[in-house]
């Protein structure tokens, strides 16, 4: 099928592909009633075919390619206003839903100028649109000039994707880029969602009704667990094994060990003041062996995590290891095998998120049976991941999400200057109350019901300058949701950083606690204050 075929209507083409795989050495796409396999070809595109570029729109020319007579060239010239060129052609999103898909190209660049944001510059990218979000999956190409060489990302098409669209070009740099060789391919079927019958409650991992605290730093003190546990209520909290990086930098393997058994020891150092104040833990791995910095300043759960088997082979091992030191520790309530996993590539080779979180949990049960295990979802840890997970294999599993929708409002103003927004109300465009809230949490509500597991929120929250005392609005809405679906939750996060702090003001320039508790201090304690006393439990063990 050549792409002059997808200028009009194109239903009925693709009726005529049902239970075909359709693949021509120019550009095709296919379609199927049934799963497609691995390694089906969805899309390619060798720009040797006649009328070739027919169907796409943008200022793209035919060049040179890589081993044959063509390819794609765009080019913005310096001095350019708008120094943005793309070339775009519509994707057949009813054959790609549910799919994992990998996306390559070969790319060429001559005279490419630095990014003013880490995802402007040379775009191979697919742009995902959904009735309630939008993504865009896209390679992580340099700049400047090379030779061919092949770049290829990771996508989740949502199964209630709306639109997809493949984009190649330039964005807000000038140069001269050539595509060739472009494919989409499956690499994972869509998740089949199959009830499982369910006998008595879901398991938990503790004995107490709930758990509800707050996610904390490495370097808290006793004093901060003593007022967290002690004076406020709090019966949990989220550690993190966090590790600084600069932005855009992998993380080294060759200190990783170092840098873990120090954080280890700030932990070990930590536990007997937890286990006095009433305090269970989450050992959460934020920085995972094979990350890279991220703007926050720390490694996170991504980049050679999922395109390298020794950095896979390393993060098992990292957890066999955890789990030794920890077998029988009462006071750990379980194990988040990584924070906000990020899947932008699967390399060849390597798991996906669903198989590396399946072979962790094996090596860990190996070692503990009854230690309870977290799991977050693919990508970055948000409700719509669990469309794309299905329950481990085991009883002793907990899976986690975290909520900072609408993003606009949690993060205003952190990453830059923008629009002040309150809550409730039009956000980025949209209605956010209560019922949206729920609405946006509706994918964990059904992965609840439909598996009959036990779902922890292991972080939310919303920036404390929000305007108008909307932060704790939406934080008082969001724990109701929480509380009406028996999920156990940690606020992000109890004397990490002073804009999530609620013991600040909404005073964004004043960095000093309030001199008075301020109205989403009083919310979170009084949560706390229903918590059940867990100083037996934690001194005497967690029910497993």
């Amino acid at each position: 099928m050549n792409f002059h075929l997808l200028g009009g209507p194109w239903a009925l083409r693709l009726a005529l592909l049902v239970a075909l795989a359709v693949v021509s050495d120019g550009n095709a796409f296919a379609a199927h009633t049934d799963l497609l396999p691995r390694g089906h070809v969805l899309f390619q595109a060798g720009f040797e075919e006649t009328n070739v570029l027919q169907g796409w729109h943008g200022p793209g020319q035919l060049d040179v390619g890589c081993q044959s007579r063509a390819a794609l060239s765009v080019e913005v010239a310096p001095g350019t206003p708008n120094s943005s060129s793309t070339v775009s052609v519509a994707l057949p999103v009813e054959a790609m839903r549910g799919y994992l898909v990998d996306g390559s190209a070969m790319v060429r660049a001559v005279g490419v100028g630095s990014k003013p944001n880490p995802w402007n510059g040379i775009k191979c990218m697919v742009a995902l649109h959904t009735p309630d979000r939008k993504l865009w999956p896209q390679a992580e190409i340099g700049t400047g000039t090379f030779d061919w060489r092949r770049v290829s990302f990771t996508l989740r098409v949502p199964t209630n994707a709306s639109s997809a669209t493949l984009v190649l070009g330039l964005e807000q740099v000038t140069g001269k880029v050539w595509f060739d060789d472009v494919r989409l391919t499956v690499v994972k079927p869509p998740v089949r969602r199959e009830p499982r019958p369910v006998a008595g409650p879901p398991f938990t991992g503790r004995e107490v009704p709930r758990l509800r605290g707050a996610m904390v730093g490495p370097d808290i003190d006793a004093a901060g667990l003593r007022v967290l546990g002690r004076e406020w209520g709090a019966n949990l909290i989220r550690w993190q094994l966090i590790r600084k990086g600069r932005p855009g930098e992998p993380s080294p393997l060759a200190d990783y060990d170092a840098w873990l058994e120090g954080e280890l020891n700030k932990l070990d150092a930590a536990l007997p003041h937890c286990r006095q104040n009433g305090l269970y833990v989450v050992v959460d791995l934020h920085s995972p062996p094979g990350g890279k910095g991220t703007s926050g300043g720390y490694v996170g759960s991504d980049d050679r995590l999922f395109t390298d088997p020794v950095c896979q082979e390393k993060f098992v091992r990292v957890w066999e290891r955890i789990a030794r030191r920890y077998r029988g520790e009462r006071s750990i309530w379980g194990f988040d095998l990584a924070n906000e996993p990020v899947e932008d590539l699967v390399e060849q080779g390597c798991d996906d998120w669903q198989a590396l979180a399946e072979r962790t949990a094996r090596t860990i049960g190996d070692i503990d049976p009854a230690r309870t295990i977290i799991v977050e979802p693919a990508s970055w840890g948000g409700p719509n991941g669990l469309l794309d997970l299905v329950p481990l294999p085991g009883s002793n599993v907990v899976y986690s999400v975290h909520m900072y929708l609408p993003h606009a409002f949690t993060h205003q103003g952190v990453h830059g200057p923008g629009p002040a927004y309150p809550y409730p109300g039009t956000i980025d465009g949209q209605t956010w109350d209560k019922a949206q809230l729920e609405t946006a949490l509706q994918p964990v509500i059904d992965f609840q019901r439909t598996y009959g597991v036990h779902i922890y929120i292991g972080e939310f929250s919303a920036i404390r300058w929000a305007p108008e005392g909307s932060a704790a609005r939406y934080l008082s809405d969001l724990i109701e949701i929480f509380e009406a679906h028996g999920w156990d939750w940690s606020y992000h996060a109890f004397r990490e950083w002073s804009g999530w702090s609620v013991e600040h003001g909404e005073d964004r320039n004043d960095t000093q606690p309030a001199p008075g508790s301020t109205a989403r201090q009083r919310l979170l304690r009084g949560w706390f204050g229903r918590n059940q006393s867990t100083l037996r439990s934690v001194s005497n063990g967690i029910a497993k």
